[in-house]
């Protein structure tokens, strides 16, 4: 009698100005679907965000390509492939694991963009401005005011459950990744750059959102475009009505069902376990 394959495991990766607290409803409804659920931090975030708040200097510097690194590790440690999904910044490190040949499948939910997403909204400008209007945020760490998170973040709740959210989630966070996306195609060896050509790339779901300020809907769709000039499985899927604060804006629950879903479709469960890439 064949018995029914296991849940695969899950691997979720927060973006810039969050941590894995933004996680929690998504990591308990995931687990009761069964999955094991890790949601790391990023590397040098050690701590809950109150800490992080009181003294964010270690994320001074802190990289794309170390934050890569560090969930490469994670996903090449465990003994299946997991489903990897991550947002925003969390999106780009999702794009580069698979690059790397690493994880069952991906869901990329409002992705940063990677090296050759040319699109650039007035909105999503005015959401990196805090950060690319001074040079000399690349080696600092920035905070975000409520306002500008709100902006951001939670344009479509309430200033009540916007100021909530920021309370509950947002810290400082490193300025380096967003200059790294910002001039990555003007630079030939970007650590943002992916081979859209690749066709052994798992399969990747890519979820846009068109009232998100910070990654336009337009930004998402063009790097699941992108990315599907290739054989490999591209899927695109837009949300009505949601902002970039994808995992905790109210209505989260459809989201998560939808991309949890996707990807248990697509999970490459019987698939060997990828080594890093050095």
């Amino acid at each position: 009698m064949a018995t029914e394959a296991p849940a695969p495991p899950i691997v979720l990766i927060h973006g810039l100005w969050l941590t894995p607290r933004s996680w929690e409803g998504w990591k308990e409804r995931f687990e009761a679907r069964g999955h094991e659920v890790l949601a790391p931090a990023w590397p040098r975030m050690e701590g809950e965000v109150e800490d992080i708040r009181r003294d964010p200097s270690p994320l001074n510097g802190l990289g794309i390509t170390e934050i890569a690194d560090h969930y490469a590790r994670v996903v090449s440690d465990l003994p299946t492939p997991p489903i990897v999904m991550g947002h925003s910044f969390g999106g780009v490190i999702t794009e580069l694991l698979l690059d790397r040949g690493l994880g069952a499948c991906g869901v990329a939910l409002s992705p940063a963009p990677v090296k050759g997403v040319l699109r650039l909204p007035p909105a999503q400008l005015r959401s990196a401005i805090p950060v690319l209007g001074n040079p000399a945020n690349r080696k600092r760490t920035v905070e975000l005011t409520p306002k500008q998170f709100h902006y951001g973040f939670t344009n479509t709740m309430s200033d009540e459950d916007a100021q909530a959210a920021y309370d509950r989630y947002e810290v400082p966070g490193p300025g380096r990744p967003l200059f790294q996306a910002a001039f990555a195609n003007f630079n030939p060896h970007a650590a943002s750059k992916v081979d859209f050509h690749k066709d052994d790339r798992p399969p990747l779901l890519v979820i846009g959102n068109d009232a998100d300020h910070t990654v336009p809907a337009s930004v998402s769709k063009e790097a699941a475009h992108r990315l599907a000039k290739s054989k490999a499985v591209v899927d695109y899927k837009e949300f009505h009505g949601r902002p970039h604060f994808t995992a905790g804006a109210p209505g989260w629950e459809e989201v998560a069902d939808y991309a949890l879903d996707w990807a248990v479709r697509h999970a490459r469960t019987a698939a060997p376990a990828a080594t890093v890439s050095p």
